[in-house]
């Protein structure tokens, strides 16, 4: 036997939806309404183009928009001056959002459909400069939403910094910075719109530095002990060594000095490795023997040889309970479409990257949902999802097809592309984390999910040590 509602509480239920609606929609126009004030926040931190832990004007310029939005601002946590939280609100649930600002090196900063030179300078290539200041703006407009219909609870910032290597989340987690943070959400810049479980590769990096004695090349080489010979050595086990690792492994490097004229016999040189894998456990066994190799190369070459290490970081836990409801959520927003000047862009960086036609569908829609992914890359945001429920998205601020780290990505992050994707990143976020105070029940079932998926007896050991943060590894 059916049975009905009395009109009553029907009415209620249906004023009750629609309000709830209505809520959304006013938070969808009023980041519309601000797109201009972000976007000129945005570049100007791309212009800046400071890289990691070196970020002090981006990071200054994001506390101060945060403050003047009525933020309570702690600078300098966890050791580490570019690193901060911003808070608005008390008690139960603490909601986060993660926002980074770091730069890469030794890329071209033009907002040009063309390749430009490097020139040896900075570049926002991973869209960090959106990623800070989308992730900014979701936060204001969730604590103003939650400021005019009175909703108890937290809503916080943690500008991010170094996530480009130097694994700047890493210490914070280390210092507990997120240890009362219910559930965490996070975004990144993409080629298309998607928030899909995601999944970053464990990784662990270090600069290895060999000591040799100099000499003269050609008139005393018998007296000279070659620190470039110590790294060449290294790397030519290391590369033999690929043939035994998983394949899904990833070990690459860059020599940061080899020496600085071919007649001296170098008495220093070092390289930068980077290991990634999956798990972090395979991380580690491959990391020791890359370190083996190193004292063995030390050992066969006369020289000495020390390591830092610079980064390690987990590899990413998604949270499936919160990453379907900010799939939802960004359904609900959709993508971008572009217009007259940014099609003709977007087509010159679509035949640059070897395509002869652009789908700029791709931007306008939003990618099926899934709840696995195959790893390639990885983000410290690794560490935060093995200690909070976590989840995250990427928005289209690229043309489709760019890869990350690119000319094309820096060009399209410069302009009203990467813009247009900021603040769809921006509304997604603001509009999943009212659903999370709206619903403790969905915070609970998340935190619930992270303890089943990590295990019983987890323990957090973070995989870069007790080193303290490598605040000059980009110097």
């Amino acid at each position: 036997m059916r049975k009905f509602l009395p009109f009553g509480a029907l009415f209620l239920l249906c004023t009750m939806g629609i309000h709830a609606q209505k809520k959304k929609d006013d938070v969808i126009k009023d980041l519309d309404s601000k797109s201009e004030k972000y976007s000129e926040i945005a570049h100007e931190i791309w212009n800046l183009a400071e890289m990691g832990y070196l970020e002090e004007q981006s990071s200054a310029l994001l506390q101060e928009t945060l403050s003047s939005a009525g933020f309570t601002i702690d600078n300098g946590i966890a050791g580490i001056p570019t690193a901060f939280k911003a808070e608005y609100g008390s008690g139960y649930p603490v909601i986060a959002i993660l926002g980074e600002y770091d730069a890469l090196p030794g890329l071209s900063q033009e907002a040009v459909p063309v390749k430009q030179s490097a020139g040896g300078a900075a570049g926002h290539a991973c869209g960090h400069h959106l990623f800070g200041t989308a992730s900014s703006a979701a936060a204001i407009s969730v604590k103003d939403w939650m400021e005019a219909n009175n909703i108890k609870g937290t809503i916080r910032f943690y500008g991010c910094p170094a996530e480009e290597g130097g694994s700047g989340k890493v210490y914070m987690v280390r210092e507990g910075v997120f240890d009362d943070v219910d559930v965490a959400l996070h975004w990144h810049p993409s080629s298309a719109n998607a928030a899909s479980a995601g999944a970053a590769l464990a990784n662990k990096s270090a600069k290895f530095r060999f000591h040799g004695i100099s000499a003269h090349a050609a008139a005393a080489p018998q007296m000279g002990r070659s620190a470039l010979d110590g790294i060449e050595a290294m790397n030519a086990m290391v590369n033999m060594m690929r043939e035994h690792i998983p394949q899904e492994a990833r070990i690459h490097y860059v020599i940061t000095d080899g020496g600085k004229a071919p007649n001296v016999v170098p008495d220093f040189a070092e390289v930068y490795y980077y290991a990634r894998h999956n798990t972090r456990d395979v991380v580690v066994d491959i990391f020791d023997r890359i370190v083996k190799a190193a004292e063995g190369a030390a050992l066969g070459t006369g020289t000495t040889m020390e390591y830092e290490m610079i980064g390690g970081t987990h590899e990413l836990l998604p949270n499936l309970t919160v990453q379907k409801v900010m799939y939802d959520n960004l359904e609900k927003v959709g993508g971008i479409t572009y217009n007259d000047e940014e099609m003709a862009f977007a087509e010159k960086i679509s035949k640059s990257l070897g395509k002869e036609n652009l789908d700029a569908t791709i931007a306008e829609t939003v990618q099926p949902y899934r709840e696995t992914a195959r790893a390639f890359g990885s983000t410290d945001v690794g560490d935060v999802s093995f200690t909070v429920p976590t989840a995250g998205m990427g928005a289209a601020t690229w043309v489709p097809g760019t890869p990350a780290h690119s000319w094309q990505a820096v060009a399209a992050g410069g302009m009203s592309i990467g813009s247009k994707g900021m603040m769809v990143a921006a509304k997604t976020l603001a509009l999943t984390a009212m659903d999370l105070f709206n619903s403790t029940k969905t915070v609970e079932a998340a935190k619930k999910e992270l303890e089943e998926r990590r295990g019983k007896d987890f323990k957090y050991v973070p995989m870069l040590g007790n080193r303290p943060p490598a605040l000059d590894y980009r110097k």
